[in-house]
């Protein structure tokens, strides 16, 4: 039992550690934590209009149907009204109608599907990344991206956010003396029709619906897994007592 004790203690503090660590996009630039709005109804819903109307003209999300969003709260005759181009219907997959091959032409690849992208990226990377865009005119998209160097993809959020400029400096690294070219900040070249916070709220509510649509149970699979804890929990204590009662008279 101690030895049970000890293993459960490690294990809590490992999981403890890793969550409590800085998240990295690669050894220079850290990740911004994403907001939590999984549960908040309104934030999805205004994910999913921003996904429909900026990501869904070059993305797919070929294992998300349009009905599915009736889980958010939003009827069948909004979706129908407000998220669905002329020729889909509410029970099709999120589909575009951009072929591969013109993609890879137009962008030098294929842009990949985002049913569970949030799943494979992570959030904190997906909200820095839609956060991290600037004017590289040395690019063929004029757009590069800092926690994605070189990225193929433009930045369709733009008039949203503005235009922006990275500025870069030169600094000496202490372990290695040499000189390295670090991101110092942005400037502002244009301004958007959001203003810094409310864009960052936006891009949080993308997020949000990114990792909905990636898992739409995921909610009910957390509470389900807090039941399911609780009660091997107790079972464990009744296994437990009852294992002492029976060897209690055995020597």
């Amino acid at each position: 039992m101690k030895k049970l004790l000890s293993t459960c203690a490690l294990i809590g503090a490992t999981l403890l550690a890793v969550l409590a660590a800085p998240a990295y996009a690669d050894e220079n630039f850290p990740l911004d934590r994403a907001p939590d709005n999984a549960e908040n109804f309104a934030s999805l819903q205004r994910g999913a209009q921003l996904f429909v109307n900026y990501c869904l003209n070059c993305h797919s999300a070929n294992l998300m149907r349009y009905n599915r969003l009736t889980d958010l709260g939003i009827t069948p005759g909004e979706i129908q009204s407000n998220l669905l181009f002329t020729t889909d219907k509410v029970g099709n997959t999120m589909t575009v109608a951009m072929r591969p091959d013109d993609a890879k032409t137009w962008f030098g690849a294929a842009p990949p599907d985002l049913s569970v992208e949030a799943r494979a990226r992570g959030k904190d990377w997906l909200y820095t990344y839609l956060r991290s865009f600037y004017r590289d005119n040395t690019r063929p998209t004029g757009w590069n991206n800092l926690v994605y160097e070189n990225v193929s993809m433009p930045h369709v959020l733009w008039q949203l956010q503005g235009q922006r400029a990275a500025k870069f400096g030169d600094e000496i690294d202490e372990k290695t003396g040499e000189t390295v070219h670090k991101f110092v900040g942005f400037q502002q070249l244009t301004p958007g029709t959001m203003s810094p916070v409310d864009y960052d709220s936006a891009v949080a509510d993308l997020v949000s619906y990114l990792s909905w649509m990636s898992e739409p149970t995921q909610q009910t699979r957390k509470q389900l897994g807090v039941w399911v804890l609780l009660f091997l929990g107790i079972l464990s204590f009744f296994a437990w007592r009852l294992n002492a009662a029976y060897w209690k008279h055995i020597k």
